[in-house]
């Protein structure tokens, strides 16, 4: 359900209503009780995805996904030296 924004054109209080798209538009203000509200147009509109499996990360490519797996796991000082010599058999 839209949230739709009023204004009263004879007190000019500005207000906001959680209403259903097939709702009637407000005609009196809560304020002062005039029916003079009009419904203004919104700058709001966007779709929003809420729960469990909408992430901002869901479809990035798969080279962003390949260098950030390897940012966080880099390799510790001294561990690649460590395979080399474990690799080959030989100390150094």
């Amino acid at each position: 359900m839209p949230t739709y924004e009023y204004e009263c054109t004879g007190c000019g209080h500005r207000f906001e209503i959680f209403q259903s798209i097939t709702a009637k538009p407000e005609r009196k203000c809560p304020k002062c009780r005039a029916g003079k509200l009009r419904r203004l147009i919104g700058a709001g509109g966007a779709v929003l995805f809420k729960g469990s499996g909408f992430y901002t990360t869901d479809y990035r490519s798969d080279d962003y996904r390949k260098r950030a797996s390897a940012e966080k796991s880099p390799t510790p000082p001294g561990e690649g030296d460590k395979k080399k010599t474990e690799d080959t058999g030989k100390a150094r």
